[in-house]
């Protein structure tokens, strides 16, 4: 039965469709045409979560201790694994107990935070293209958002100086991402230092999304905001345990920063959610400790996957950016295509799925969002379909 008198609330009317739902539709259409599909859409890790993680969960479900409400704030032995990490990885010293407050994934925190700190009306920075969340998340809460574009010609970074001072004024929030989704753009400690100076200039939050800090190559080692001296004066840092650890349905990650911030974000959540199964928290204390020879393996894997995709496409006449980090790729569309219809073309000729750039908002127009989350061998079946079809850049 319809109600056709029924309405959404106004905050999820003004949402665009999610392009990530049409494609599952697509998907499915074409899978039932007994297509075999390679699903490079969704930035899912394909591999198997590591074993002492999966070990460390059976424990603690056969815990009965664990079985009840966790802590609203998460355990206290997680919160300390948490800042242990980042006392490791960057030398960052945080309170447990004040700063740091683990999330059912970063995408749930990331829209959280913006419901607990952005009134509707409230301005809010966020860069385009981006990941989703950073402009769903206030655009739920009803702020108005002010896109950052992004441009290939300035390396996708952020350029503050063309910032108008009178949005400047107004702003409440800069949402940003480096590595960055979708673009898998870079960024040096300049950029992080230029943001920690605007945000204390204009009295503007920070809200860094950290969540590929682990997924980098050739010996780089991605900023966090946190290092930069004041960066916990004026902002927090979102992580999550899906891309490094292969947890993504696990759904495991945290926010470490300013106090201020974290307490409003857990006093929101406390009145939406009862936080982590316990058990998996101790499963995640596992995942932060395990030794850098795993971390090894997985940058090898994704960067082997990385120059295998861009010598196929430049055999196609596409001239495809190296990042040095993220498991994407940031494809150009053929000048005569829009980027969803470049994406559909491929998944009905070829069974191949890419994510368009415009589902990261209208900067990610002209790019497709390939994802390195195939075997090898996959990956060249993929790309000898495109070249069966005669894809070509030109």
């Amino acid at each position: 039965m319809t109600l056709n008198w029924l309405q959404p609330a106004q905050r999820i009317a003004v949402l665009p469709p999610y392009v990530f739902a049409r494609l599952d539709e697509l998907k499915a259409r074409v899978r039932e045409q007994g297509v075999d599909l390679i699903d490079l859409g969704m930035g899912n890790p394909d591999g198997p979560t590591p074993a002492p993680v999966v070990e460390a969960a059976h424990r603690a479900i056969a815990d009965s201790g664990t079985h009840g409400y966790p802590p609203f704030e998460g355990t206290a032995s997680f919160r300390r694994a948490i800042t242990d990490w980042y006392a490791r990885r960057y030398d960052v010293q945080l309170d447990p107990g004040k700063e740091a407050l683990p999330l059912l994934g970063s995408k749930e925190g990331i829209t959280h935070l913006a419901m607990a700190f952005i009134n509707p009306g409230d301005l809010v920075l966020v860069p385009t293209p981006a990941y989703p969340a950073h402009f769903r998340g206030p655009a739920i809460a009803g702020g108005d958002i002010y896109p950052l574009h992004l441009k290939p010609d300035n390396g996708w970074l952020i350029d503050f100086d063309a910032i108008p001072e009178d949005i400047a004024r107004r702003a409440k929030a800069l949402f940003f991402n480096y590595p960055n989704n979708p673009t898998a753009a870079t960024a040096p400690r300049q950029l992080f230092e230029a943001a920690v100076e605007f945000a204390h200039r204009h009295q503007v939050l920070l809200v860094h999304d950290l969540c590929y800090a682990e997924l980098a190559f050739d010996g780089y080692q991605p900023t966090s905001l946190l290092e930069i001296p004041g960066g916990k004066e004026i902002g927090v840092e979102f992580h999550t345990l899906s891309k490094t650890y292969n947890m993504a349905g696990w759904r495991v990650g945290f926010v470490v920063g300013n106090a201020q911030v974290i307490q409003g974000l857990r006093t929101l959540k406390t009145n939406l959610d009862y936080g982590i199964f316990a058990a998996l928290q101790r499963a995640a204390e596992t995942a932060l400790s395990l030794p850098d020879r795993y971390l090894e393996e997985v940058q090898q894997r994704y960067s082997s996957r990385r120059d295998f995709l861009i010598d196929e496409f430049a055999s196609l006449g596409w001239s495809v950016d190296r990042p040095r980090a993220t498991m994407y790729l940031w494809v150009p569309c053929p000048s005569h295509l829009n980027s969803t219809d470049f994406a559909v073309s491929i998944l009905e000729k070829t069974g191949v799925v890419v994510t368009p750039g415009n589902a990261f908002g209208p900067g990610g127009e002209g790019y497709i969002r390939v994802s390195l989350i195939a075997d090898l061998d996959r990956l060249g079946e993929a790309m000898e379909r495109l070249r069966q079809q005669g894809f070509r850049l030109t």
